[in-house]
């Protein structure tokens, strides 16, 4: 049995993932840092407070090495939730990926409404919850994050009347015109105000949220709260940041030093534009591909004097839907290249794949333009990391 130490007030954080990833060799479990934006803004919170992180590890645990993973864990301060992989098929890459993530950025023809996704998103819920519950104490502050687990407020609160519940979603919340279209509309908010206070990265999404609150809900709302029976919720925005000082920093570091040289070298006349998302429909990167494009059809005077650096972390292309939008990637990439490229310029270095910290910095600090064009997003954190890696220049 995992039994955390410190017995006074402590923040449990209650996200879809951990903030590290199990890795097996050689029948060994052993721990690396997730790459992801919600591990990367949440790290220095669990690591400096009195707090413990609650979710799933990454992988299928069997059942007679669970309590293993348990105790390893407990020395980060973590504490998993285990899933099989039917649940993750069905709650995770079903209901949060391909309903909830399509109709919160606004592409509702993505979405595949399945009985048995919602069946699997309740009972996951209720997982959580009973795994949360196990840890979570009297005075504890708990703290959900995003989309996956829009029913846990609700699920906690029934159990813990006076907890202190805080609720924070990392993608956008739709006008309520696009929400009612989710058949589960009503639970799934419900859900979500069991939390005390609800926040979002922009005040439009709080209006959204307030608005379809109030329509669907017998809810009353003054300014940025609502109040149902003898209970207040505040929503509110809380714009993401990011550790200015570290990619401030990076930059005047030997091994950033070094990849700026390599960049710049031969190519002192050449402005560079940069771009970097993760794979998916909702960053707009066939939209950016195609004006650039157009720009060198209008103003052929660009042609060899502009260069995009174009990054594509990995992401979903197991999915279909991802998938065919690799490939069309792939094919207007090579398309744009073999139609204005010379012997020695080529418009688009295109890179699939990710890249360390070192060479980020680097090209953020050389790029003369950064990119960032999504068709709906949270919170985009590149643009900061842009203009936090401009000190030199």
């Amino acid at each position: 049995m995992w039994i955390h130490q410190d017995t006074s007030m402590k923040t449990v954080i209650i996200s879809n993932r951990l903030p590290v990833k199990i890795i097996e060799e050689n029948n060994e479990y052993t721990f690396i840092p997730s790459e992801g934006g919600l591990a990367t803004g949440l790290g220095d919170v669990y690591k400096n407070g009195n707090s413990i992180w609650v979710g799933w590890p990454g992988i299928e645990v069997p059942e007679h090495r669970q309590e293993e993973v348990i105790h390893k864990l407990a020395e980060l301060n973590l504490y998993p939730v285990f899933l099989t992989q039917d649940e993750i098929n069905l709650y995770y890459e079903g209901f949060s990926n391909e309903i909830l993530w399509p109709v919160f950025h606004y592409l509702v023809t993505y979405a595949h409404y399945e009985q048995s996704y919602w069946d699997s998103y309740k009972s996951v819920n209720e997982k959580f919850a009973q795994t949360a519950l196990k840890i979570i104490q009297r005075n504890d502050k708990i703290w959900i994050q995003d989309y996956q687990l829009l029913l846990l407020p609700c699920l906690l609160r029934q159990h813990q009347p006076s907890a202190t519940i805080g609720f924070f979603q990392h993608i956008p919340f739709p006008s309520y015109e696009i929400f009612r279209l989710i058949p589960w509309r009503k639970e799934l908010l419900n859900g979500l105000i069991g939390a005390d206070l609800i926040g979002f990265h922009t005040y439009d999404d709080v209006r959204h949220f307030i608005s379809t609150a109030t329509r669907l809900l017998p809810v009353n709302s003054t300014a940025n709260m609502l109040s149902k029976g003898d209970r207040q919720i505040v929503v509110e925005a809380f714009p993401m940041g990011i550790d200015f000082n570290k990619f401030s920093g990076l930059t005047a570091t030997p091994e950033v030093q070094k990849e700026i040289d390599y960049f710049k070298s031969g190519k002192d006349k050449m402005k560079f534009i940069l771009s970097i998302d993760r794979l998916d429909y909702s960053k707009g990167i066939l939209e950016r591909l195609r004006a650039l494009e157009l720009l060198l059809q209008l103003h052929p005077e660009y042609i060899g004097k502009i260069e995009l650096y174009m990054i594509v972390v990995p992401s979903r292309d197991t999915v279909p839907q991802y998938r065919d939008l690799k490939e069309q990637i792939d094919q207007l990439v090579g398309n744009i290249n073999a139609k204005y490229r010379s012997i020695n310029w080529i418009p688009i270095n295109y890179f699939y794949r990710s890249f360390p910290i070192e060479v980020l910095s680097a090209l953020y600090s050389t790029a003369d333009i950064c990119l960032v064009t999504p068709m709906r997003d949270g919170m985009n954190l590149v643009s900061k990391e842009y203009v936090a890696s401009r000190n030199q220049n």
